[in-house]
């Protein structure tokens, strides 16, 4: 089983459960996130007064697949995610050894 992960900018979020709902993908998580990469947050004009925003809001999404999915889930989502401009995001893949469905019991595979 496979975790993935992506942080991706928060206009991105319909079209990738959209995508990812056509895939055959059931659930996943998101949660608001904020970080800055090479851009180092930018500076934004309200009101005529310059501010400088050090942290850029994202969404971190998340998603247990099996060994199988993982390729293309992370396709579908740098496909939808991608602007071609500074600050798209990141996704990254890590191995996950156990999953416990918490209300039947269920272990890894038969949890997903």
């Amino acid at each position: 089983m496979k975790l993935v992960t992506a942080v991706v900018k928060p206009h991105a979020i319909a079209e990738i459960r959209e995508a990812l709902t056509a895939l055959g993908i059931q659930g996943m998580t998101v949660s608001e996130a904020s970080g800055y990469g090479r851009q180092r947050g930018h500076s934004e004009v309200y009101r005529g007064a310059e501010y400088v925003l050090d942290f850029v809001p994202k969404l971190r999404v998340e998603i247990l697949s099996r060994d199988d999915d993982a390729d293309d889930i992370v396709r579908v989502i740098a496909g939808v995610a991608r602007s071609g401009r500074i600050g798209d995001g990141k996704i990254w893949v890590v191995p996950v050894d156990t999953v416990v469905r918490v209300r039947t019991g269920e272990r890894d595979e038969d949890a997903l």
